[in-house]
């Protein structure tokens, strides 16, 4: 149960209380998704469908008593991992302040954001989107978790793949110069 109400939390936290804090401050919706079909849209369909699985196989773990895959020291390094996680995503939010969107805003204009953990890391915020999943698994060993860090891997990679195509054409050299230096992951 403890787990269900951390993935709650974690997601109220990093994307509805981020979001509402956003539109509130500059009356513009983080969330870019539409209801198209072409690859960025598609992709956030993607992410909405492993949002829903992560909460359903953490709602079924919540009423199961123990799994045979369980094992006390994994469970442990993958709740530090949900935290460091937590901490990781809420706080690359923090920095990117204005410019954090879920998606690409094609309508909007930002700042490109390269100081702070963003000058070790191009991505944190999907970094520690994975951190998360790598942790959930390791609590929850089973297939459907290994499913959810396999889509996720996928998706994420997608995604970031769409968003530097829009950001060598919004930012130019100054994002190629941005990309030459700090690594997409680490």
């Amino acid at each position: 149960m403890l787990l269900f109400a951390y993935l709650i939390l974690y997601f109220l936290l990093v994307f509805v209380l981020r979001s509402v804090l956003l539109w509130k401050k500059t009356g513009i919706n983080p969330f870019t998704f539409e209801k198209t079909d072409n690859a960025h849209d598609y992709n956030g369909k993607v992410f909405t469908f492993i949002t829903v699985l992560e909460l359903i196989v953490v709602g079924i773990y919540a009423f199961k008593e123990e799994w045979y895959l369980e094992n006390q020291t994994l469970q442990k390094i993958g709740w530090v991992l949900l935290l460091v996680s937590l901490i990781l995503v809420w706080f690359s939010q923090s920095q990117m302040a204005n410019s954090w969107r879920i998606g690409i805003d094609e309508n909007n204009k930002t700042k490109l954001v390269t100081k702070g953990v963003f000058s070790i890391s191009r991505n944190p915020i999907f970094l520690g989107i994975m951190i998360a999943n790598i942790g959930l698994f390791l609590v929850i060993p089973n297939a459907f978790t290994l499913l959810i860090i396999s889509l996720s891997t996928l998706s994420v990679n997608t995604q970031i793949r769409l968003e530097e195509e829009f950001l060598k054409r919004e930012f130019g050299n100054e994002y190629i110069e941005y990309a030459e230096k700090v690594r997409r992951w680490i």
